[in-house]
């Protein structure tokens, strides 16, 4: 049997895994595999290609449930060195690859200083060979924009701060 996702169906799983407790999937198809981790010491999703000479590996042994652990809402997460409490953060929604501007010699969608509005395009993210546009939940001054065009990037990481204004 071959599995393909298609657009939605991929927006579906990802927002599926984003609403539950799940610290790792993994899902692999003929052609690709799709990894997921999250709130690991060390996480790196990871979308690659399977040559057809490769044989796909046996499941992955289970989890024994001492070693995971849930998810609690309640605590926050981890503040980081320069974290301010007057931003709002602008995070990445599926791992992807991020890109500032709509097309290569385009201008960026937003910069440092840029105002921006509900619903305005702020970046895409590539996945799957999709682009997908991140539009603003907030309106505001961009204060930082901390990742590189180009770079890949993790479900949930921060990708720009805004000051509400």
């Amino acid at each position: 049997m071959t599995m393909q996702l298609d657009h939605d169906e991929l927006h579906r799983l990802l927002a599926a895994l984003a609403d539950s407790d799940i610290q790792e999937f993994r899902l692999e198809g003929e052609d690709f595999r799709l990894e997921i981790r999250r709130n690991l010491p060390v996480s790196s999703p990871v979308i690659t290609p399977i040559s057809q000479s490769e044989p796909i590996a046996d499941s992955p042994p289970p989890v024994s449930p001492a070693k995971v652990e849930p998810i609690v809402p309640s605590d926050p997460p981890p503040a980081g060195a320069g974290s301010r409490t007057d931003l709002v953060e602008i995070t990445a929604p599926m791992v992807g690859t991020f890109y500032t501007a709509p097309a290569p010699g385009e201008p960026n969608f937003v910069e440092v200083g840029t105002r921006i509005r509900v619903g305005q395009t702020v970046c895409i993210l590539e996945a799957m060979k999709l682009m997908n546009e991140l539009e603003s939940e907030v309106s505001g001054e961009v204060v930082e924009v901390l990742i590189e065009n180009g770079t890949p990037v993790e479900f949930g990481q921060v990708l720009i701060r805004v000051k509400r204004g």
